[in-house]
């Protein structure tokens, strides 16, 4: 899975975008859009469909709040996918609405088939175990994730106030498991778990690993170097 702190909804130059679309199992990848955490909104969708139509992929949109598939529908065009993109908006909602529907499971066993899971903010928090989020109004906790990355997760760690000591306060108390921050304009690549590669877009930008200190009042924050997109992979 990919974590993304950036990509085609907050970017122009669609470098973490060609990255993820090079991370898939086949040159020409299928990519699904999910946009559950924004409501589905229309501009979001038109956004990715602009984005990723004159890519070499083959681009779907996955709604949910109009849900037109059965549940056979629903879980072969998940399990027929290359990349499943998930876009940013309220995550407690958005993994709320997935339960409903049983996309949660059918995810895990596309997943568990060589699906690519990716995404932003909310997409990005929706596959730890547990988030630093703003879903409930001010900066908390969220320990209710799908699980497929062990610990948690707090994007726009560099680019929103009061979100670096908000985490560090969370992880150093035991609020939140140790986990990943990530600035915006980074990516990062899991493979069963374990971080296999980091990228930005942003020379200063960074993913930061975030524990708690051996003093137990505080966290040890680590911050870890990444390869540099300066041009796209095709």
């Amino acid at each position: 899975m990919a974590l993304l702190g950036g990509g085609f909804s907050t970017d122009e130059d669609g470098l973490l975008d060609d990255w993820v679309l090079g991370c898939a199992r086949v040159p020409r990848p299928k990519v699904c859009f999910v946009p559950t955490a924004s409501g589905d909104a229309p501009g979001y969708v038109e956004r990715f469909l602009g984005a990723f139509g004159p890519r070499e992929c083959e681009p779907s949109v996955l709604p949910l709040f109009r849900r037109e598939l059965d549940d056979w529908g629903l879980r072969s065009f998940l399990a027929a996918q290359d990349i499943v993109y998930v876009g940013g908006g309220n995550t407690a909602n958005l993994l709320a609405v997935w339960r409903t529907h049983g996309v949660d499971r059918l995810l895990r066993e596309a997943w568990a088939g060589g699906t690519l899971l990716c995404g932003i903010s909310a997409g990005a928090n929706c596959w730890a175990e547990a988030s630093h989020t703003d879903s409930f109004g001010p900066l908390g906790v969220l320990r209710d994730g799908l699980g497929l990355l062990p610990g948690s997760v707090c994007p726009h760690y560099d680019s929103e106030p009061g979100r670096r000591p908000s985490y560090q306060e969370a992880v150093a108390t035991g609020a939140l498991p140790a986990g990943w921050a990530l600035d915006d304009g980074v990516g990062a690549l899991f493979t069963d778990g374990e971080l296999t590669e980091t990228v930005t877009r942003a020379p200063a930008a960074r993913l930061h690993r975030v524990e708690p200190a051996a003093d137990g009042r505080s966290a040890s924050v680590r911050a870890v170097e990444g390869r540099v997109l300066k041009t796209r992979t095709r």
